[in-house]
């Protein structure tokens, strides 16, 4: 167990505290972004997919902005997780660290790819077959572009992808591939 926990570990703790499939599918698509980040960037694979994975454990728990990650912060320090990954899960949500910020590549890339989770799954469900194989990258790059879709889909954090070298038409396509490469697995 290199960082603490396995996948299989990290999959059974995310179904022990999340019972929302949708948030469910959202953290699998964050790790399937993640894994596909860390490759593009010549990261670890599985440290990366692991933070995408457990980033949302407490969504459920902790409703609020400003008490989101306190919790799964604790849970994954409890087991022993990688210091690394729960930092960069602590600090995807800012709102509840008031003037703190992000400063590594894992820390933006978490933040940056679980954000763009919303945007593409926004894009796949407004498009006529309602699946992520009939969206096109040039969709969701028109998309990033239109503020009033997805509000939740914050394009500042969206565009931290810059801060580890992905430009933002590359990062949406790279984002597409990676959750249309799990589709099956999230019901798009």
């Amino acid at each position: 167990m290199e960082y603490g926990i396995t996948r299989q570990e990290a999959l059974d703790l995310l179904r022990a505290h999340l019972s929302n499939g949708n948030l469910v599918n959202h953290c699998l698509a964050s790790e399937a972004v993640m894994v596909a980040i860390a490759e593009r960037c010549g990261e670890d694979l599985r440290k990366w997919g692991l933070a995408g994975l457990l980033h949302d454990l407490d969504a459920e728990s902790q409703t609020g902005l400003d008490t989101h990650t306190k919790e799964t912060v604790q849970i994954l320090s409890e087991k022993g997780v990688d210091v690394e990954i729960i930092e960069a899960i602590r600090l995807h949500n800012l709102q509840a660290y008031p003037g703190e910020s992000r400063t590594t590549p894992l820390q933006h890339a978490l933040a940056a790819g679980e954000t763009i989770t919303g945007l593409i799954v926004a894009a796949a469900l407004v498009n006529p077959a309602r699946s992520l194989a009939a969206v096109k990258p040039k969709s969701v790059k028109k998309r990033f572009k239109e503020k009033a879709f997805a509000r939740g889909a914050n394009r500042e954090i969206i565009a931290e992808c810059e801060k580890i070298g992905i430009p933002v038409p590359e990062f949406c396509e790279l984002s597409l591939a990676a959750m249309q490469r799990i589709a099956g697995e999230i019901g798009l």
